[in-house]
């Protein structure tokens, strides 16, 4: 299938239960270290939004949404696609000051996504998000909230190997900084990802900064949507995974906008219109308090540590045949 990547001689480390323990190694202890590292509460969170509420992450803007109607209350509800802007709503809510911020199981449906080895119509994923005051919107704050995270994987990973020594420690705790303009420049000849994989490659564990902005050859690195990362603050940590010979993106995060940058950003996109909802309002009126949040991908990161070729031999979702035949004749079992 277009996308598949099958490893030669590919034979998973774990058998099917020990598998299933050392997810639950890997999600009992990064979420707790995940917390402890940028002071974070958890919290519950919604599977289910409405539609008129403007509360739905839009991703690029162009992924249709699972929605039905409700019977009782009226109206159209959506799955979310991730909680990036509920849960800065929800600091507001709670009452969070600066320094303090939440966690969260999220768990979403994304219908348009392509599947394959990294890609799953079903998303499980820790989104977080944390208070910040207006002098920590700045760079040098990113930089260091990113290796917070990358510690607390890396350490993840250390617990991990204790109760399973075959595996590798295939996080690397220092992280190289650069901006997609950058890397750009660096392989100018290259799309997007190969250059995320020639600079993974190289430094194994990247953040990969300032996405969403047009790069002098006209066009993004990436696409992202204009109404919660600030584009000039945000950025994907990418690790490099030696199983596919790829870099693996683990989470995408940033400084979100404030009043000017939202305006901006959807005035750039031709977005204006969302100007409308609650969300956007109280951003520019600022109500809502300035924030840094993000996702960490749950199956992912255990995909990673296990040393796993297909995202599907830790998460159970829905597969088409021909991949699940071709997996199954390569070593790869699918849950």
């Amino acid at each position: 299938m277009k996308g598949l990547i099958l490893p030669q001689d590919y034979k998973a480390k774990l058998t099917l239960r020990e598998t299933q323990r050392a997810i639950k190694i890997v999600k009992d202890n990064f979420q707790r270290m995940l917390a402890a590292e940028l002071n974070l509460d958890r919290v519950t969170a919604p599977l289910i939004v409405s539609k008129d509420s403007g509360i739905n992450d839009d991703l690029n803007g162009v992924e249709r949404k699972v929605e039905f109607d409700m019977k009782e209350s009226g109206g159209i509800a959506e799955i979310v696609q991730s909680l990036a802007k509920w849960k800065r709503m929800a600091l507001y809510r709670y009452g969070y000051a600066p320094g303090e911020g939440i966690y969260t199981d999220m768990n979403a449906v994304r219908r348009d996504d392509q599947v394959d080895n990294v890609h799953s119509l079903f998303v499980d994923q820790w989104d977080w998000e944390k208070v910040i005051s207006p002098e920590e919107r700045n760079i040098e704050f990113l930089k260091d909230t990113v290796r917070k995270i990358v510690k607390a994987a890396a350490d993840t990973q250390n617990a991990l190997c204790l109760s399973f020594p075959c595996l590798n420690k295939t996080i690397e705790r220092e992280v190289f900084f650069v901006t997609s303009q950058e890397l750009e420049d660096m392989y100018p000849t290259l799309s997007g990802k190969e250059r995320e994989d020639a600079v993974t490659r190289e430094h194994k564990t990247v953040f990969l900064m300032q996405i969403g902005q047009n790069l002098r050859s006209g066009q993004p690195h990436d696409g992202r949507a204009p109404d919660y990362d600030d584009w000039s603050l945000n950025g994907d940590i990418l690790v490099w995974n030696d199983v596919l010979g790829r870099s693996l993106e683990l989470s995408s995060m940033g400084i979100r906008v404030d009043k000017n940058v939202l305006r901006a950003q959807l005035e750039q996109r031709g977005a204006l219109d969302r100007m409308k909802f609650d969300y956007h309002k109280m951003i520019c009126d600022e109500t809502l308090p300035l924030t840094i949040g993000g996702g960490v991908g749950q199956s992912r990161l255990c995909m990673q540590m296990l040393e796993r070729a297909h995202i599907g031999e830790v998460q159970v979702s829905v597969w088409p045949e021909q991949m699940r035949q071709q997996c199954m004749e390569n070593g790869i079992f699918l849950l």
